[in-house]
């Protein structure tokens, strides 16, 4: 396996169509995943000692942060109307051997930040609503 290029971790936002069309949240300089999950424990006296866990139980969710530089594109707009409404919407996360994943997320946080001689920067929060899937 190869390693792969950081800048072709792109999350995108549906257009809202149907089928959807994605758009690449432009500007991105950082962008993370990470895909969490509660356990149900069932151990038992018949564990031997050792907890045993249940396969496929439990709660599972995906969080992603990303920070870059605001270009102003129809797609960061869509991101700040969702996160001033609570709109939870489509979004892809998707990386350079191809593979994506689609899920519903909410902007749990969208901050805006800048220096006087430098350029507008954001970062945010999303937070998986639902089943997050491989497409």
């Amino acid at each position: 396996m190869t390693a792969q290029k950081g800048s072709a971790f792109l999350l995108k936002i549906s257009d809202g169509g149907s089928p959807a069309a994605y758009q690449t949240v432009a500007g991105l300089r950082t962008t993370q995943m990470s895909v969490t999950g509660e356990t149900v424990v069932v151990t038992s006296k018949d564990s031997g000692g050792w907890r045993e866990l249940l396969s496929g139980a439990g709660v599972r969710a995906v969080s992603v942060s990303a920070a870059g530089i605001f270009l102003g594109s129809a797609a960061e707009a869509r991101v700040r109307a969702n996160a001033l409404a609570g709109t939870i919407d489509a979004y892809e996360l998707s990386f350079e051997d191809g593979e994506k994943l689609h899920g519903q997320f909410l902007v749990q946080r969208l901050d805006y930040a800048g220096d006087f001689n430098g350029e507008r920067n954001y970062t945010l929060q999303l937070e998986s609503s639902g089943a997050v899937v491989a497409a």
